[in-house]
């Protein structure tokens, strides 16, 4: 077989698996999509976030896991999330190569890994990379959440997030309603219930 014909052969499997790829990345909900962005981290938990915001290689679906266990595959302007137990926790992008990254996560922390995508010699390769918090959820923002092949669930906030509201914005939402009330002292028993507990 001649070089041509290798090359040929290899570029159609290419795009066979390319669209086979696709349609194997399945979408979370949009409700999950708007929880996993809140960013809602429980106090004996950490979250791992690792995100795909490049272009580059947009069809090329690469393979994660976490612990060893998959989770899907990303493609581009995708994310997966992971609640995890404190501790050492080992991801991995499988591409033409393996991209390994170890996080020691901490209770209450988020932490963030954005997956590069660059060229190899037959197919695409991978790098992860942890980024600040700052990154982190900025390029999270721009995707949106794969769901996980495990049927993992999304984290939904802790049921204590209501008694860490801030008392000051509160407050200042309640100033602009107040003046639609024609007795105010009415208008504050209407709202008591909305105010902050001590």
């Amino acid at each position: 077989m001649n070089i041509g014909n290798l090359l040929r052969y290899a570029a159609m499997a290419l795009v066979f698996s390319l669209v086979a790829g696709c349609a194997s990345m399945p979408m979370a909900s949009l409700q999950d999509d708007e929880s996993a962005k809140r960013f809602p981290v429980r106090p004996d938990k950490a979250l791992i976030y690792l995100y795909r915001n490049e272009v580059f290689g947009a069809a090329i679906p690469i393979s994660v896991s976490l612990d060893g266990q998959m989770a899907g595959q990303t493609g581009s302007k995708t994310f997966f999330l992971w609640e995890v137990s404190p501790g050492r926790h080992q991801l991995s992008s499988h591409a033409e190569n393996v991209s390994t990254i170890e996080i020691d996560a901490a209770p209450g922390k988020n932490y963030y890994v954005w997956q590069e995508i660059k060229m190899g010699l037959f197919m695409a390769r991978s790098q992860l990379h942890q980024v600040d918090e700052a990154t982190g959820r900025a390029g999270v923002m721009e995707c949106k959440l794969l769901a996980m092949a495990n049927g993992a669930k999304v984290p939904q906030p802790a049921a204590s997030a209501k008694s860490e509201r801030d008392p000051k914005r509160d407050l200042e939402d309640l100033r602009d309603l107040l003046p639609a009330k024609r007795d105010p002292a009415k208008g504050l028993n209407d709202l008591q219930g909305v105010l902050p507990q001590k």
